[in-house]
């Protein structure tokens, strides 16, 4: 059984928010509380996480012959009990603003003191130009960044059906919006919307500019391209975080290059096992924990 998330928000601002719903992020959730912190975790419901699928776990101390399924149940029971908020959202963006970092759920937005990034692997593979043209015409949030391209022409290229949201918006903002969809079938677009059915190789640009997208040889001109994913890249997340070019750069207090941003689980590289990623949720829950006290 998948339990179900609390969507209801109490605070605010919240001392930690933490990105993620596998081990990672569950295990820091449980710590922050202990610390007496108030946390909230944005992520997707318990069964998008890869554990979930696992038949049977047996290299977990202490829960041998269990399923995934039944171990994040666990984890999700203890969270609950320990106070910890849910909120089901997929994350497009965070913004640093100075004393705090602002959440982008969904197109509703928390506050938060501090970060802990558990979002796993990522799992979306990139085109060429893609990172070199982040700010610069490419971005991962069309309520953020579409009102700069009214009257202009952008591309948006979806992995699932959540980017004919994200096209929607931009049709009432934009001289033309093209989709190209990386699934089958599309079943809610406007009708101002041109589907381009074909693969996405390459972001073109000139200088510092976005100008075009090519797609199975040719060149779609635009002045912005979106991209709705299943995962976002991390340093699309929070502009400046570093990373290795796959994974989040942490040092062994689990804080990335950014101050009060910290980083747990498989989104820092290998190995990637339950015990390890439990193990950096602590870590970088302590850290957080840590961080919020002497900011006070």
């Amino acid at each position: 059984m998948v339990l179900f998330w609390n969507d209801e928000r109490r605070d605010p601002m919240f001392d930690i928010g933490i990105i993620g719903s596998g081990p990672a992020a569950l295990s820091a959730a449980i710590n922050a509380r202990q610390r007496n912190k108030s946390v909230c975790v944005f992520g997707r419901s318990l069964d998008s996480s890869l554990l979930f699928a696992a038949e049977k776990v047996d290299n977990y101390l202490g829960m041998p012959d269990m399923s995934g399924e039944e171990m994040l149940n666990q984890f999700y029971a203890h969270a609950v009990k320990r106070g910890v908020e849910f909120k089901e959202s997929r994350i497009s963006q965070i913004m640093p603003m100075g004393e705090y970092f602002m959440i982008n759920a969904d197109n509703e937005f928390y506050q938060a003191k501090t970060l802990i990034l558990a979002i796993g692997l990522n799992k979306s593979k990139g085109i060429a130009g893609e990172m070199e043209y982040l700010g610069k015409g490419v971005s991962y949030c069309a309520t953020c960044d579409g009102m700069l391209y009214r009257g202009k022409k952008v591309v948006v290229v979806g992995e699932h059906e959540e980017g004919e949201a994200e096209a929607n918006f931009l049709a009432d903002v934009c001289e033309k919006v093209t989709y190209i969809p990386l699934y089958q079938p599309v079943l809610n677009l406007k009708e101002n919307v041109e589907v381009l059915n074909a693969k996405p190789k390459a972001v073109i640009g000139e200088g510092m500019r976005v100008t075009g997208i090519e797609v199975d040889g040719e060149a779609v001109e635009c002045d912005g391209i979106f991209f709705a994913k299943t995962s976002t890249p991390p340093e699309s997340l929070v502009f400046g975080l570093q990373t290795d070019g796959k994974n989040i750069i942490v040092d062994r207090s689990m804080a990335t290059n950014l101050p009060g941003v910290y980083a747990a689980g498989d989104c820092t590289g290998a190995p990637f096992q339950i015990a390890k990623a439990v193990g950096e949720g602590l870590v970088a829950a302590l850290s957080a924990a840590a961080y919020v006290d002497a900011n006070k």
